[in-house]
């Protein structure tokens, strides 16, 4: 099925509300599998933000599934290094963030949602099982959600993995 027939020529036509239905459905699932458990996390603030880029942007080499990935565990592991050996400081929280930026950048994986994980890190007194849950594991998941809806809308995503 080619781009001008059908559900694509659809979905092409009204793009923002695609990804505005991509990234609710998304989100639902995420808030679905959170309130499944009190012990499983699986939102955070910053994954509203990553939902504009892969649903909005999903071209973006900001929308890759390594910089969604690696862009949510490398600054949250950051926030979980500088509070475990700083606390939380004016300081150590500036210190926090532009580590995490400048290792983003360094490695290729710039996801810019991910500059907030840092500060939900050490604002909100997380422990390292936080890493895990939600970060990993809900970034993954945000990356299959984002693959499966945009192959089934007919969009091309990835258009690269890293």
């Amino acid at each position: 099925m080619n781009n001008e027939s059908g559900v694509f020529n659809l979905c092409s036509r009204y793009s923002p509300l695609v990804a505005g239905v991509g990234a609710m459905l998304c989100i639902t699932i995420l808030a679905r599998l959170d309130g499944l458990g009190a012990s499983n996390l699986w939102l955070m603030a910053s994954f509203g933000a990553t939902m504009v880029i892969l649903f909005g942007l999903p071209e973006s080499p900001l929308a890759r599934p390594a910089n969604i990935f690696f862009g949510h565990v490398l600054t949250t592991l950051v926030g979980l290094v500088i509070l475990t050996l700083c606390g939380v400081q004016p300081w150590s929280l500036g210190l926090a963030v532009g580590i995490a930026v400048s290792l983003m950048l360094l490695t290729n994986t710039t996801h810019p949602p991910a500059g907030a994980n840092p500060l939900i890190v050490m604002l909100g007194g997380q422990d390292w099982n936080f890493l895990w849950s939600p970060v990993a594991l809900g970034a993954s998941l945000i990356i299959i959600g984002g693959v499966v809806f945009h192959r089934c809308t007919g969009r091309r995503y990835p258009v690269r993995w890293w």
